[in-house]
């Protein structure tokens, strides 16, 4: 059994010696394929990290017609804490506002000097619970809000993130679509490989049919062929994305403007290297399976 197990995988091997440069361009297809597929993979997978983030953070900030008094914002704090979408109140005097904004300014605070420190309005921040941070929660506090305040301004960034999440969806639907057909293409590619060389072997595949060689026997190590390939194209692929991630995305995604502090890219996980590697082994054997079909009768 391991003497035939040994004559199947050194058959493999010494047909993709015999055929290098074949060899080369079906390695070399399956893995810009999976290299290119799995970039798509990290990016949406980043992006969705990146839109989760942002859902923690928002908020429904209410800016005031008029600062209430010292007795009414804990009044005030307690009536909009029975809100049962908001999960969090905290109200911003003028001052703090004032506060907050020459530290924003840095350096050009100084800027706002004789300013009247009552200057900017007061506000509530208002804080959403997880399962309402979607267009219709923030929409029943927002008409809740304008019933129970004195509002002048209402200011929210679920439309901005309602926009960007169509954006993901969108680069998810290109991305399968890129990567099925970078997939169909490498498969044709590989299975063309496979079939030139058994193109070129004829004359031997016949002569091992006439003195006995079951089909299998013929089939197995064209197969092999196949995975192997499949299985150097899939680590070829893992050492491009990595190249990837750490020269391209990396800093493409960490010099996003709207990237916030303390946001870490991610790379795929342990299982799904393993998953990226098997793919290009079962690229490779369909490639073959497929070849085979047309030259080699079962």
């Amino acid at each position: 059994m391991l003497d035939i197990i040994r004559y199947f995988i050194f058959r493999a091997l010494r047909n993709m010696r015999q055929w290098p440069f074949l060899c080369f361009a079906s390695v070399l297809t399956m893995a810009v394929a999976l290299a290119t597929v799995a970039t798509f993979f990290l990016v949406v997978v980043n992006i969705d990290q990146l839109a989760a983030r942002w859902t923690k953070e928002i908020q429904v900030i209410a800016y005031l017609k008029k600062a209430p008094t010292q007795n009414n914002i804990a009044s005030l704090t307690r009536k909009l804490k029975q809100i049962p979408e908001v999960e969090a109140v905290k109200y911003v005097s003028p001052a703090v506002a004032m506060k907050r904004f020459k530290t924003h300014l840095g350096n050009d605070a100084s800027l706002l000097e004789g300013v009247n420190k009552n200057l900017l309005p007061a506000s509530f921040e208002l804080g959403i619970r997880p399962e309402f941070r979607n267009q219709a929660g923030i929409a029943t506090v927002i008409n809740k809000l304008e019933n129970q305040l004195e509002v002048d301004d209402l200011r929210y960034g679920q439309q901005w993130l309602e926009r960007f999440n169509n954006f993901a969806e969108m680069l998810r639907f290109v991305s399968i679509v890129l990567g099925g057909f970078l997939l169909f293409a490498t498969l044709f590619i590989v299975s063309n490989t496979i079939k030139l060389t058994l193109y070129a072997r004829r004359d031997e595949l016949e002569i091992m049919a006439l003195v006995g060689a079951t089909m299998r026997f013929i089939k197995i190590p064209f197969v092999l062929e196949g995975a192997i390939q499949g299985l150097l194209g899939g680590l070829l692929s893992l050492g491009f994305l990595a190249l990837a991630f750490v020269f391209i995305l990396n800093p493409s995604l960490e010099s996003f403007w709207l990237t916030p502090s303390g946001f870490n890219l991610i790379f795929l996980s342990a299982n799904q290297q393993i998953i990226l590697v098997l793919s290009g082994v079962v690229l490779g054997v369909l490639g073959s399976l497929s070849s085979l079909r047309r030259f080699v009768r079962i």
